[in-house]
């Protein structure tokens, strides 16, 4: 199989003990692999559930299975296989991580709060922390937030138009909070026009921030911030959802910002 499959050492080892696994399940009753049929797969994924193994061992074991399967059919003239019929159980679905109101907190304090890069300009944790305002705040997508332009922003009725998926416009409205930390820097780093959110780059072509950097710049916080949480964009808007849902917003409202 190494040669059939091109595989790693590590994944002809899990294949290894996924098919071990398998013949000491049956004991004395296995004869050959030919002569394995789809109930006694049944029979083996229902003990295997029953010893509350997790869902995604049980798929890996059966991938290994059904892989070697494969082999036998297309390679060692084997008819059909016999698990091509066996429905296995659906992959889990975790939960998303979010941040608790506490910590989201404590997050939104770091720009401010930590000793600047002196390498960074005087202006930017004013900007670093208006993006994290602007993320709990709306829950933006990252592509959606360093593509927002200063003539995006209504000041009046604090809202944003943002242009999401598909091309499809939308306004987003934003907490006053969000709306001040935005206003400190733009005053600060002289943001008038163009490119909402800009780097150090003096290359007026060059200025707007990358989303690449929006996730380094979250890393860096959470880190300082000792949270213990791996802080990603997508996170920051599954906490927007889930505290919005929490303080009585209905689920059609937050869907529609989202």
């Amino acid at each position: 199989m190494r040669v059939e499959r091109n595989a790693s050492v590590r994944t002809l080892r899990n294949y290894s003990h996924a098919l071990h696994a398998y013949v000491s399940w049956c004991g004395d009753g296995f004869k050959s692999w030919r002569d394995c049929k789809a109930d006694d797969f049944r029979r083996y994924l229902f003990e295997l559930m029953k010893q509350d193994m997790a869902r995604s061992t049980i798929r890996l074991r059966f991938a290994a299975l059904r892989s070697f399967y494969k082999y036998l059919v297309h390679r060692r003239g084997l008819k059909v296989s016999p698990l091509a019929d066996v429905q296995l159980p659906k992959p889990e679905r975790k939960l998303p991580v979010v941040l608790s109101l506490k910590q989201m907190e404590e997050l939104l304090e770091m720009p401010l709060k930590i000793e600047p890069d002196k390498r960074a300009q005087p202006w930017q944790p004013a900007r670093d922390a208006a993006i994290l305002e602007l993320f709990y705040s709306s829950g933006l997508r990252v592509s959606e937030l360093v593509a927002l332009d200063v003539s995006d922003a209504d000041f009046l009725s604090e809202t944003l138009r943002v242009v999401g998926k598909g091309n499809k416009e939308r306004l987003v409205p934003i907490g006053s909070h969000a709306m001040k930390a935005i206003q400190k820097y733009r005053s600060e780093a002289k943001v008038h026009d163009g490119p909402l959110f800009i780097n150090k780059n003096k290359d007026p072509n060059k200025r707007r921030l990358s989303a690449r950097a929006v996730q380094m710049l979250l890393k860096k916080y959470m880190q300082a911030s000792g949270i213990g949480i791996e802080i990603t964009p997508h996170k920051l808007r599954h906490t927007f959802a889930t505290h919005m849902l929490d303080h009585g917003a209905d689920l059609r409202s937050v869907q529609s910002l989202l």
